[in-house]
């Protein structure tokens, strides 16, 4: 058998991109199908690493002053109904409630696509004055929207989030949460899950129902679209007013609060796969692995006797040092299956233990990302093994940030711009004249949209619009998205 072929069931990356990431989250158990049309499991493997983007990405939700909160997954049909633009924005995807048990509610309850509408509802009960804000409250969930086309992790019917939603005084100090969720989200995926992105305004024909402003950021998968990580948005008054969420002044008028809402889901897992996945499987960042380090004892002569205690004793000295890592001490498999087994389910560090190395006092440590191999001598290994890992983390952040770079191209005329998004594909950076016959044309005729319009701006930027050849000074990143 070929040793570099021994993951099976999995279509190569380079044949079929879309059949190899639903092949491959399936054969590495991150979930599987359910019984309900476009509804997945999330199986333990997969939901471990969801485990650890919540435990990082909470930490820092609390750290900025924010707290944790849960609000009712069904909301009434009247506060959506109070809110028309929000329940036509949702309206095609919203799950209804009719009945409890054999009765038949007086009134349809969604189950909810977003929670504005109750979490709105909630405020205007708990905000009187300007003393009981900012309102900094946060909810770890599931949301429910009747997707049409579905594919795991990236679009579901049902599936995970944090939802922020804050509370302010003044539209300036909604606009300033607003931004410092932006960040927070884009030095999250790159610290944690080591994926670079792009950050910007969502266009007005892109952004969140009811919101003043989105703002997102973009990350590249490597065939070349984009996908859409995190939103933040800036809720202006449009909700406070709806649902009458009103606070005395310093003043004493009546005044209604500024709002913000934001939210990253379970798409981050395919993320993951997508960004740094290859044709033997998965590559996790050390960061959200579910499993950092595998050990697998070489299983020949008495290897029970001489191999596998020292094997133990190294599995327990490095889960004392914080290392997530797991022993494969089972016999019915030879090590070159382990080995494989691991690989495709990308756990970032090997370490192989055979009686030479006992004897040597050594381990072979193999890195998942480049393959590398490198004799680790048994005395400090858990500082060489952080050491390792840290390494491997930033090499796979600098490789998406060079595939970033490299798949990102400038346009600066239409048939430049459907050349290049049919050929190459990636981030194209062209001006834009800001009218939505443009965006709308480009969408219609390229499949292409407008994920980002840069914060900065290059100053004195002018040319033609892309699109029309009309006079722009938008600077926009385009591209086909997930």
């Amino acid at each position: 058998m070929n040793e570099e072929r021994l993951v099976t069931q999995i279509t190569p990356k380079s044949e079929d991109f879309s059949r190899w990431y639903v092949d491959l989250i399936r054969r590495a158990e991150l979930a599987d199908y359910a019984p309900m049309k476009g509804m997945m499991v999330i199986r333990p493997y997969g939901y471990a690493i969801w485990e650890n983007i919540q435990r990082l990405l909470d930490r820092r939700i609390k750290a900025s002053g924010h707290v944790n909160a849960y609000f009712p997954v069904f909301i009434p049909e009247s506060f959506l109904r109070k809110e028309m633009e929000h329940l036509k924005g949702f309206a095609p995807e919203v799950a209804w409630v009719t009945h409890g048990g054999d009765d038949e509610l007086e009134e349809r309850l969604a189950v909810r696509p977003t929670s504005e509408a109750i979490i709105g509802h909630m405020y205007s009960k708990w905000i009187q004055s300007w003393r009981d804000l900012p309102v900094l409250i946060n909810q770890w969930a599931n949301v429910v929207r009747w997707e049409k086309v579905t594919r795991p992790f990236l679009r579901t019917t049902e599936f995970l989030w944090q939802e922020g939603h804050t509370a302010h005084e003044t539209y300036e100090e909604a606009q300033e949460e607003t931004l410092r969720i932006l960040q927070m989200y884009r030095e999250f995926v790159e610290t944690e899950l080591a994926i670079p992105v792009i950050y910007g305004r969502k266009t007005d024909r892109e952004k969140f129902a009811g919101a003043e402003a989105t703002y997102a950021i973009e990350a590249l998968m490597s065939d070349g679209k984009a996908l859409q990580m995190g939103t933040s948005h800036n809720l202006g008054q449009h909700f406070a007013r709806v649902f009458d969420i009103k606070f005395e002044d310093r003043n004493q008028k009546l005044q209604y609060v500024w709002q913000t809402s934001w939210g990253v889901s379970t798409r981050m897992i395919g993320a993951l796969v997508m960004s740094h996945g290859d044709d033997s499987g998965l590559v996790f960042p050390p960061q959200v692995a579910p499993i950092q380090v595998i050990i697998v004892p070489i299983s020949i002569g008495n290897w029970k006797e001489s191999v596998l205690p020292v094997a133990r004793k190294l599995k327990d000295a490095l889960q004392q040092a914080g290392c997530r890592i797991h022993l494969d001490d089972r016999a019915e498999y030879t090590p070159g299956w382990k080995f494989s087994e691991w690989e495709m389910r990308g756990v970032p560090l090997r370490l192989e233990i055979g009686p030479r190395d006992v004897k040597n006092n050594q381990v072979i440590a193999v890195r998942r990302d480049n393959k590398e191999k490198i004799a680790l001598d048994m005395n400090g290994i858990e500082g060489r093994v952080e050491e390792m890992l840290a390494t491997i983390q930033k090499s796979l952040f600098d490789r998406a940030l060079a595939f970033q770079k490299e798949n990102t191209r400038e346009a600066s005329n239409y048939e430049e711009f459907k050349k290049t998004i049919e050929e190459k594909r990636g981030f194209i950076r062209a001006l834009w004249c800001g009218r939505e016959a443009c965006e709308a044309k480009i969408k219609e005729e390229t499949m292409a949209t407008i994920r980002v319009i840069p914060l900065d701006q290059e100053k004195d930027l002018a040319g033609r619009c892309v699109c029309c050849g009309q006079e722009a000074s938008t600077l926009a990143y385009f591209a086909r998205a997930y």
